[in-house]
């Protein structure tokens, strides 16, 4: 990435324009304290008392009164049609982590086209976590490892043809062709013991339980 527009040592809170409990963004910057706001997500963040450090995106949901009170300094508005804000931001900020809120449960394409971007984007270091009201999806790196509780819920997607193996799930993924419009894996659970995924290619989301993002955070950030 040359010269991103955000650059932070820590996790980044991502604040998106879809309706948003505080107590989910408090959640977020607790685990990714530098906030950032993809256009109109803005107007959330600063209805909830926080002023973003940097906003990215084209800008056609930001109003001028709103803007007006932004440093023009910390916004960066790119006007290309092609890609989506959330598409911007990730592509213009520097972070171990982020922490993407405000992007669920308002226009069903918009939240699809979150998932789309994700599945594109390099798995592992500098990834995106959507923290929805319920959930928490992820785009899986290709070795994962996370405690989580027995009989908690794992739910696998691929956004591309997958294949792999797994380790601590109820019913194990191994010898199993995932695919968009084929077989998916939602609805697993832990068995007992660690999680283990080891897949042979990118593409494949992982949905947990909104109880794991701590854990999530700390692994796919190297905390």
């Amino acid at each position: 990435m040359k010269n991103p527009f955000v650059q932070s040592q820590v996790p980044v809170t991502l604040v998106g324009g879809a309706p948003l409990e505080s107590d989910r963004l408090q959640e977020s910057l607790a685990l990714a304290p530098f906030l950032v706001a993809a256009d109109g997500g803005a107007a959330r963040a600063m209805e909830g008392g926080h002023t973003p450090r940097a906003v990215i995106g084209d800008m056609d949901s930001l109003g001028p009164g709103l803007r007006a009170q932004l440093d023009p300094a910390t916004v960066l508005e790119i006007a290309e049609q092609d890609s989506t804000d959330f598409d911007k931001c990730l592509a213009n900020i520097s972070a171990p982590l982020v922490i993407a809120v405000g992007f669920t449960g308002a226009r069903l394409d918009h939240e699809l086209a979150v998932y789309n971007v994700l599945a594109r984007r390099r798995a592992g270091a500098g990834a995106a976590v959507v923290l929805g009201t319920h959930d928490v999806a992820f785009h899986a790196p290709p070795a994962l490892r996370l405690d989580l509780p027995e009989g908690s819920r794992v739910s696998l997607f691929p956004m591309a043809p997958v294949t792999g193996r797994s380790r601590g799930l109820r019913w194990p993924i191994d010898g199993i062709g995932f695919a968009p419009a084929g077989r998916s894996g939602t609805s697993n659970e832990v068995a007992g013991g660690p999680v283990e995924l080891d897949l042979d290619g990118p593409g494949m989301l992982m949905i947990l339980p909104r109880a794991a993002l701590t854990q999530v955070v700390r692994t796919l950030s190297g905390g």
